[in-house]
This record gives structure tokens, C-alpha cells and sequence, in this order.
């Protein structure tokens, strides 16, 4: 299907669904398939990095620690209101803002309507993208932010959280009461909303995400149980101490977790882990927050 017959069918559904015809048109105004976004799309396969390099060169990196120990200081007073509200730990807010944008310096630069048209109309996907598209009319139609402020991932993942739009529906607050829900420009808002998201996905107040330890002797990472869950004690019993050769502490149920690509490094995984790993699914991911959330703060 033509670019051009795709975006009417999109405005005549968009319309269809209460939205306005001011909107639809300045939402498209200069939209074009972007080959960029096809390109990247069809090239996203996850890389090969080692866990190692993973964690050290770019997730826990000794710039991104003094970077999050610096806006952890800086946002103080903001995060304490935010953790007041949603109990959730400012650290891991701290970290998930670093890993997502670089505290808010890299947001991305796609407009979000043109990348999710161009992933929508291209065809891999395309019923997702297509949902996400309305979605991201709808926020232009609330007044969230303008049309040219709009801007994110070239799959669509908009602002200092990165949230997709659907998500943004679904989490995104205005904890600045200004009546807009703005994670772009507004860091009181998007920390929030970051806070929000994991409000909503279980997170526990006051429990740890994990910690890195020494297996007993003989433990081998092939075949290991990574699912059953057993109080710290029993790890302790079984072997197990931290990095530092020390009894593990209290703290609530663990599982086994592994790292992809990794060279040996063995973690316990708690369930704050598991709602880490609902924002975004990568077990790297999950336990590269966790290690920088600690380090912040």
C-alpha cells in the first residue's frame, strides 16, 4: 500500500475514534517514511556483548556512577516527595533514568509519529505499531506536549523514561499538577512516572533487588536451578556468601539469577529483580540496574 493511502486510513480511523481533524493533520504535517527507523528495525538483533563489558563499559561505567551520584544529590528534595508518594526506591529511579537517557541528556530524536507510521505502514509488527500510533495521537490530542516536542527512539520510546505511548497512557502523572503529563521537558513529571510505572508492577518498599555472591565449591552455572526461590538463610546453609566472602544477609526469598554472556559472575535475585525486569525484560538489563541503583545513592 502506498505511504500516502496508509496515513488516510490512519486520519479516517483516527477520526472514527474521536480524534480531531486539527490533530491528525499537524501530527502528519511533513510525515514521511523514514528508511532510518526500516533500517534499524530490521538490524535490532541484540549484540554480542560480554556481560563484563556490558556492565563495566557502558551500564555501570565509571562516568555513569558520578553522573547518578550527581543528579541522585542534585534532585534530592524531588525524590524524596516522589518516594514519598509511590514507595519506590529513588535509587533505582536514579538508575533506570541513567540507563534510559543519560539522566535526560539522550532522548532520542525521531518524531514519534513519523518512526511508529513508518513501522506501522512498513508491515513487521504492524498491528503493535499501529496501536502505539494512536496512542501517540491521543497524548498530541490531550495536550501533553506539542507536536515538535514529540520526540524519542526510532521505535517509538518517548522521553526521559521512555515510555511507549500505550505505556505513557497507562503510567505517565502529572506530579507537578500543571495539568499536563510531560516526561520530555518536565523531570518532576518523568521521574514520577518512572516512580509510577513501578508502583503498578509490584515494586516492594523497603526490600533489596539481589546482590552479586561466590557460589559453593562445585557449583556449575550449566543446568543450575535459576526458578526455585528459598529463603537467604537456606543459600547461606547451602554454600553461598557474598563476593566478599561474607555470610549473605536477611532479606526475602532469592532465586538463582545468571547473566547471559557472562564469565562466572552469580547473583540472588529477589522480587524487586522481576519488577526491574518488567520495564525493560533482558536479565543484563535488570541486573545492570540493580548494580548501578546501588552505587547512586
Amino acid at each position: 500500500m502506498p505511504f500516502d493511502r496508509f496515513v488516510e486510513g490512519v486520519k479516517a480511523e483516527g477520526r472514527r475514534r474521536g480524534l480531531s481533524q486539527a490533530t491528525l493533520d499537524a501530527a502528519f504535517a511533513a510525515v514521511q517514511p523514514n528508511q532510518r527507523v526500516i533500517d534499524l528495525d530490521r538490524r535490532q538483533a541484540e549484540g554480542g556483548l560480554q556481560w563484563e563489558d556490558y556492565r563495566d563499559r557502558i551500564m555501570v561505567s565509571p562516568t555513569r556512577v558520578q553522573n547518578g551520584r550527581r543528579n541522585y544529590a542534585e534532585n534530592a528534595a524531588l525524590l524524596q516527595r516522589i518516594e514519598a508518594r509511590f514507595r519506590v526506591s529513588p535509587r533505582v529511579i536514579v538508575a533506570i533514568w541513567g540507563v534510559e537517557t543519560n539522566f535526560g541528556g539522550n532522548t532520542g530524536g525521531f518524531r514519534i509519529v513519523e518512526a511508529l507510521s513508518t513501522l506501522a505502514w512498513e508491515g513487521r509488527r504492524a498491528s503493535y505499531f499501529r496501536n502505539e500510533l494512536f496512542a501517540a495521537l491521543k497524548i498530541l490530542q490531550e495536550g501533553h506536549v506539542r507536536n515538535d516536542r514529540m520526540l524519542g527512539s526510532w521505535a517509538g520510546a518517548m522521553g526521559q523514561p521512555q515510555f511507549m505511548p500505550s505505556n505513557f497512557d497507562r503510567f505517565a502523572v502529572d506530579f507537578d499538577g500543571d495539568g499536563r503529563r510531560d516526561i520530555w521537558d518536565d523531570k518532576a513529571d518523568a521521574l514520577a512516572s518512572i516512580a509510577n510505572y513501578f508502583q503498578r508492577n509490584g515494586w516492594r518498599d523497603g526490600e533489596p533487588w539481589g546482590l552479586a555472591v561466590t557460589p559453593p565449591p562445585g557449583f556449575a552455572s550449566a543446568g543450575a536451578d535459576t526458578e526455585t526461590r528459598r529463603p537467604m538463610r537456606d543459600w547461606t546453609r547451602m554454600g553461598f556468601r557474598t563476593e566478599a566472602g561474607r555470610p549473605l544477609p536477611d532479606g526475602p526469598e532469592a532465586h538463582i539469577v545468571l547473566p547471559n554472556r557472562g564469565n562466572g559472575q552469580v547473583f540472588l535475585g529477589h522480587h524487586n529483580l522481576r519488577v526491574i525486569r518488567r520495564y525493560n525484560s533482558p536479565v543484563n538489563y535488570g541486573l545492570a540496574v540493580g548494580l548501578l541503583s546501588d552505587r547512586v545513592g
